[in-house]
């Protein structure tokens, strides 16, 4: 989550939903080179409630969104990623990873095969570095697009469908990560059917000038309020999924954070496409030989979190591993966290304590995610 003590929203960049925060009453901070809100008038818990419950609309245009054509294309990306493109249908969504030399993670994005082109969404703060590595690496015919005219929308929630189905009839068509080109409220848009919340929703990206009348006819669903960073980071660590910069970066590969399942079949040793991109060799060991530390859920004991950079130790005092999120779970009303512990600390159940201040807390290791996932697959 970012620091709600930061002062630097004079000299940040402004989403088109800029407006709509000031009208909502956010409270503003700068995140990776955008003034965004952290939260509104209700409040981080209760807008965490409300999207488990109802639904929520966050504004999450400080992401980069990337247009990439032409007919080498995704043999031309496989080459950075470990994701198999060339088999992704049409209308068809992936969660991927761009690795380097030593198996470590660049960044995770979304990657939509759109028919004519891939679909690109790359974290904020790796959007700049992300894209002088598409323009040095990437050959052949592929023409790269940065989409600077247009903002992204996230409708996250049970009732999400509900509102679409208003709005857009035939969103609701859309299975988990599938995606579509339809008109929201009379507005064209390019929707996917996924979310960052655990929670059934859309992605929408609209054209910038349009994202003001779009967001307005969201919110005219009284099961609609605007939701922040502050509940979007609370949101994902429930659902146990990363945050680029804590729980993945270029330190951490694939199989250690738990995400073997983002490396496709094609793209594993024995794979019809195997390997082929930065560190393949690092990543096939692992694969065969396992690694020396995991990610993890942990579960405090009480109910006040332990934050990131905590140290964890086993009941010798021994230091086993690192909080690298960590915060108050609303719906499961108590403290989670995610760690990278020894993998011989790793087991469900393993009891360790996080130095807090000097002082050792009890804490648990658990199965992640904490929430069950709600996401609409049939």
């Amino acid at each position: 989550m970012p620091n709600e003590n930061a002062d630097k929203t004079a000299d940040s960049r402004k989403t088109p939903l800029f407006e709509l925060h000031q009208q909502y009453g956010a409270k503003m901070v700068d995140y990776a080179g955008y003034t965004m809100p952290v939260n509104y008038r209700h409040g981080i818990l209760k807008e965490h409630a409300h999207t488990r419950d109802a639904a929520s609309l966050f504004d999450v245009s400080h992401m980069g969104q990337v247009k990439l054509g032409g007919k080498d294309a995704a043999s031309s990306l496989e080459r950075l990623l470990p994701v198999d493109l060339i088999g992704l249908g049409n209308n068809r969504q992936r969660y991927a990873l761009i690795t380097n030399e030593r198996g470590g993670i660049r960044d995770d994005l979304m990657v939509t095969n759109g028919g004519e082109h891939f679909f690109l969404v790359v974290n904020a703060s790796r959007k700049n570095a992300d894209l002088a590595n598409f323009e040095s690496n990437l050959d052949g015919d592929c023409q790269l697009e940065v989409l600077e005219d247009r903002a992204l929308i996230a409708l996250q929630g049970p009732a999400a469908a509900a509102v679409m189905k208003r709005l857009a009839p035939s969103s609701t068509e859309l299975l988990f990560m599938q995606a579509a080109r339809v008109d929201v409220a009379g507005i064209e848009c390019f929707i996917t059917r996924s979310g960052y919340t655990g929670e059934d929703g859309f992605e929408i990206s609209v054209p910038a000038d349009a994202a003001m009348e779009l967001a307005g006819a969201l919110l005219s669903s009284a099961d609609v309020r605007p939701a922040g960073l502050g509940a979007r980071d609370t949101l994902r660590l429930e659902a146990g999924l990363c945050l680029y910069g804590q729980d993945i970066d270029e330190s951490t590969t694939p199989v250690e954070a738990g995400l073997k399942w983002a490396l496709s079949k094609a793209r594993r040793p024995g794979g019809e496409r195997a390997g082929g991109y930065p560190g393949f060799d690092v990543i096939a060991r692992q694969l065969e030989g396992g690694v020396e530390r995991c990610r993890v859920g942990i579960v405090p004991e009480g109910r006040a979190p332990v934050r990131a950079e905590t140290e964890l130790v086993d009941k010798s005092g021994r230091k086993v591993g690192k909080i690298t999120s960590g915060g108050y779970g609303a719906s499961v009303r108590g403290p989670v966290a995610m760690a990278y512990v020894e993998t011989s600390s790793g087991a469900e159940g393993t009891r360790l304590e996080a130095m807090v201040r000097g002082k050792a807390r009890p804490v648990r290791v658990a199965k992640l995610p904490f929430v069950k996932p709600r996401y609409h697959r049939a």
